[in-house]
């Protein structure tokens, strides 16, 4: 299949279609994300949390959070407040790669997360041993080649088609689906290795993640009855966020290479409020979090204060 483009810029719609709306959601967004997690980031660095396997990887996940919503969220306020509303090939490409990269190693982490949750509760005598700093690290790695290796496969099963026109992109970013409807030839074996590959990813990290915490909440009728009310609070705030994220990315990726109307919103729980939300859950319904918060910050004030 010889590849030949005539199309240099794809145009991306927005979600609302509406410039004002669109900016106050993606700018307010983009704050409430930033600050939110930058604040457990400070939190878990200068509140001596970091040494704890379980805000380790929540600090990780902040920073993913960061990373993954920059990807789109200021790309698409520069558009709405320019008159050239485009995104170059490259960029798209890009773009495609970055969301799939850092969506991807945020389902892992949170894959991460529920393994550490496990061994903390099932077997708390050997957690320490376990969940030691090197092996820390290296599950940590493990995230960031899956992630990397997932979107390489995306791009290149994109970047080989040939894209005639039209350049219009339905979506408020470049993923697989709204482009593969652009290409001019057939794309149904490239749709159904980016079902295969993302649904696996998608839906077997979210099985996993139901089993693992399946059997904590069945191995928490052993113990007692604090014990219980802090593994639970604890872990209701994982599972909050795993139904949040994984719902719609199911949805969006365990299906054939088709698009709906609704895809827009859909993509806006996994891109957008899941990251926005973290911070809320991780904090409202974590007590170490919340002391460690009100401990920093509670010094800060007062040596502001005491100058």
């Amino acid at each position: 299949m010889g590849k030949s483009n005539n199309i240099t810029v794809f145009i991306l719609l927005g979600l609302f279609h509406n410039k004002n709306i669109d900016i106050l959601c993606f700018v307010l967004f983009l704050v409430l994300i930033l600050l939110g997690n930058l604040l457990i980031m400070l939190t878990v660095c200068m509140g001596n949390l970091f040494k704890s396997p379980m805000y380790f990887f929540l600090n990780f996940l902040s920073f993913v959070d960061i990373c993954y919503s920059s990807v789109t969220a200021p790309k698409m306020i520069a558009d709405l407040l320019a008159k050239n509303k485009t995104i170059s090939y490259a960029g798209c490409m890009l773009q495609l790669f970055g969301v799939h990269f850092f969506g991807c190693t945020e389902i892992f982490i949170l894959t991460v997360m529920a393994y550490d949750r496990y061994v903390a509760i099932c077997k708390p005598l050997h957690y320490m041993t376990i969940m030691d700093r090197e092996r820390c690290n290296k599950m940590l790695l493990g995230t960031w080649v899956g992630g990397f290796l997932h979107s390489i496969i995306q791009v290149a099963l994109v970047v080989q088609l040939p894209f005639c026109g039209p350049n219009e992109i339905d979506h408020y970013f470049c993923d697989v689906h709204p482009i593969l409807k652009l290409a001019c030839t057939d794309t149904y074996i490239v749709g159904v290795v980016v079902t295969a590959n993302s649904g696996t990813i998608a839906l077997g990290s979210f099985v996993i993640l139901l089993i693992s915490y399946s059997v904590i909440l069945v191995s928490l009728r052993k113990q007692s009855a604090e014990g219980r009310r802090k593994a639970l609070s604890t872990c209701g705030s994982h599972i909050a966020v795993v139904i949040i994220f994984f719902g719609p990315c199911t949805f969006m990726y365990m299906r054939p290479d088709t698009t709906f109307s609704e895809d827009k919103m859909v993509a806006v729980f996994y891109t957008i409020i899941t990251p926005m939300l973290n911070p809320l859950i991780y904090t409202l319904r974590n007590a170490e979090v919340k002391n460690a918060m009100k401990k920093l910050w509670g010094k800060k004030l007062f040596w502001t204060s005491g100058k």
